[in-house]
């Protein structure tokens, strides 16, 4: 017995008896990857349409910094609200037929609550970064209308997809965790820029009155308060989500600012190599989804017992790293040669796909090194401390994706290029 434990923890033996492995877990690494796949149509889209927001970017400046924020944000919020639906599945909280009780109740209101805060906190460090980094920018008061509205628009959509997605995914024998954040994540990505645009359109139709604008948005932040307060009170649930899910979500979305920012700094590049904005949601999109099924599957390990928070990863952890890299080596030659053949189906110069497979695999391999490693610990300090690792790890693990791979996709891409032409 001590001799099976032994080599069901060890690293080695997952390498050395690699396709038993792959065996093995084939269910989740045929969910997981059909869930990316879906992810990635979501996210093409996504930058197809940022390809075409040049108008808009060039008519409210600072807009693209907004852009990755507000995309994380929706995936951080519903991937949370999706990975604790996931976990009281698991465990029987919430029964398994879609029916409405209080606990699904209180965790729709605080998502919906949750998306308002952010939208107005990322608004505001939006116009902060844009200032600091002296970057031409919108009014502060635009900046929220624009986030505020999208929010709304974003949440009437998001929040009954992923019920849906949750309870028909746990009611066909498919496991949430591996479907949930990836699918979620696609339908964020893809409704977040039109919701965008819309509100863009909604803020021009209300610009007639400085003073109409303005009570409109005075309107919105009593109501937004109102809410939190209520929200904050409703119930232990509500309470503990909002208690632990803030600090984390504001974190994020200064990152998810920060990420934009760096962004906004290589434009012209990205500009004068169309292929890799199209990427660039893509690869976005695509790590953290695949971030996200490993952050889901950690934090239900850990409630049920499968995964132990030792200091050292082992077991059920190193198998989920390995699934991790076993995804990552098949998505993202995938998604470069989606970037690179949209490009050219539209009739825009691309880098070449031999380019652009080799800059979106090797930048891929490169942040999944890096964040397995930060999700592990994000999950089992969490747990240790008595958080609930459903609003801690995807919030966190995800928005540190998002900055990092904006840098490690820009700093490949300049390299291999540089080194190639």
């Amino acid at each position: 017995m001590k001799d099976k434990q032994k080599k069901i923890r060890s690293p080695l033996s997952v390498i050395s008896t690699f396709p038993d492995f792959v065996e093995e877990h084939r269910s989740i690494i045929r969910e997981s990857l059909i869930a990316l796949l879906i992810c990635a149509v979501g996210d093409l889209c996504a930058g197809i349409i940022l390809g075409k927001m040049t108008f808009f970017l060039e008519t409210f400046p600072g807009l693209l910094v907004i852009i990755p924020g507000a995309i994380g944000m929706r995936g951080n919020i519903f991937g949370s609200f999706a990975s604790r639906l996931s976990t009281n599945l698991h465990i029987g909280i919430i029964s398994a037929k879609f029916e409405f009780s209080e606990e699904l109740n209180h965790n729709i209101f605080s998502s919906f609550v949750l998306t308002l805060v952010l939208s107005l906190f990322l608004a505001v460090i939006a116009k902060i970064l844009c200032v600091l980094l002296n970057q031409p920018s919108m009014s502060l008061i635009d900046f929220m209308l624009i986030c505020v509205i999208a929010g709304l628009i974003s949440n009437l959509i998001m929040l009954p997809i992923t019920m849906f997605v949750s309870f028909k995914s746990f009611e066909h024998g498919w496991d949430p965790d591996n479907i949930t954040s990836p699918i979620i994540a696609a339908f964020g990505d893809l409704f977040t820029l039109p919701a965008i645009i819309i509100s863009i359109i909604i803020l021009q139709l209300i610009n007639f009155n400085f003073i109409f604008k303005d009570a409109i948005l005075f309107i919105i932040l009593i109501v937004v308060a109102v809410s939190f307060i209520y929200c904050y009170r409703l119930s232990y649930e509500t309470n503990t989500i909002l208690k632990q899910s803030t600090p984390v979500l504001l974190l994020c979305s200064f990152l998810g600012g920060a990420a934009g920012s760096i962004l906004n700094s290589a434009v012209e590049t990205l500009l004068t190599n169309p292929s890799l904005l199209t990427l660039l949601p893509l690869f976005s999109g695509e790590s953290g989804s695949l971030i996200s099924i490993l952050g889901a599957r950690l934090s239900s390990g850990l409630h049920s017992g499968l995964v132990e928070p030792f200091k050292k990863p082992e077991g059920e952890a190193v198998h989920n790293f390995m699934i991790s890299f076993i995804l990552a080596i098949i998505i993202f030659p995938i998604i470069g040669f989606l970037a690179e053949g949209s490009s050219y189906a539209l009739g825009v110069v691309g880098v070449g796909f031999d380019k652009i497979i080799e800059i979106s695999t090797l930048s891929g391999l490169i942040l999944v090194a890096i964040m397995v490693i930060v999700v592990y610990y994000v999950s089992i300090t969490s747990y240790n401390n008595n958080l609930d690792p459903d609003n801690i790890v995807i919030p966190i693990s995800t928005s540190i994706t998002d900055s990092i791979s904006s840098l490690v996709l820009i700093s490949v891409s300049l390299l291999l290029l540089g080194a190639l032409i």
